[in-house]
């Protein structure tokens, strides 16, 4: 029996259905197909979607209420939400009423970055590009997104667990879940492109030096790890 959940988990049961004339069909043709190759299902799924990119100007007398706010002696911001989402599918070996072995099979993860700059409508070119110095970072972050999800995602396919309980499914639904907010926790921690946006801000003064963004944007990554603040 196969279960999956996405944080809120959903179970699906397949009904098993003999049809003897296909059986004799599958049988008879066996000889001609059983020495072919077969094409399985990747047990990890990843789905990287496109940048979501936006750019809104505001009034500083009176931003708009989506508008996160600013941190103090800010002009402008850069808004960049890295999303994922784990769909996680196990089977489940019922050993009785009360006890049963789940093990992780596959696991499929949607991942969305959205970047939104929020500039006031008096913006310079310089403040401006500040602000793509920050969008820049976030996306040289979500280039390489799909490999870290892929390899955290295949560190807990295979997992075994022991469950009982009186309601086995409910107990299997929760692994299912716990699994999936383990998985996106991970992905959040392992990509962390704050030290580098913070460390960026500090060579750049939040935009109120001269330094070159290209610059400053290239020595961010390269340094973040021994320079962040």
């Amino acid at each position: 029996m196969e279960t999956e959940a996405t944080l809120i988990s959903r179970r699906f049961i397949a009904p098993s259905i003999l049809f003897e004339a296909l059986l004799i069909g599958w049988l008879a043709c066996c000889a001609l197909s059983c020495n072919r190759p077969s094409k399985e299902a990747s047990a990890v799924t990843i789905n990287k979607q496109p940048v979501n990119f936006a750019r809104r100007t505001f009034d500083p007398t009176n931003p708009p209420s989506d508008m996160p706010p600013l941190a103090q002696g800010e002009y402008a911001g850069c808004d960049s939400d890295f999303l994922s989402n784990a769909t996680v599918a196990a089977q489940t070996r019922q050993t009785d009423a009360t006890h049963a072995t789940i093990t992780v099979t596959h696991i499929k993860m949607d991942l969305q970055l959205n970047v939104t700059i929020w500039e006031p409508k008096e913006a310079t070119q310089h403040v401006t590009e500040h602000e793509e110095g920050h969008r820049q970072i976030a996306e040289y972050y979500y280039q390489t997104a799909d490999k870290i999800a892929e390899r955290i995602a295949t560190t807990y396919l295979g997992k075994q667990v022991d469950i009982a309980g009186s309601d086995v499914q409910a107990e299997s639904n929760k692994f299912l879940q716990q699994t999936a907010a383990a998985i996106t926790a991970d992905y959040s921690r392992e990509l962390n492109p704050g030290p580098t946006q913070l460390l960026y801000d500090s060579i750049t003064d939040h935009s109120r030096n001269d330094v070159v963004v290209k610059d400053a944007v290239a020595h961010a990554i390269k340094n973040a790890a021994i320079e962040s603040p």
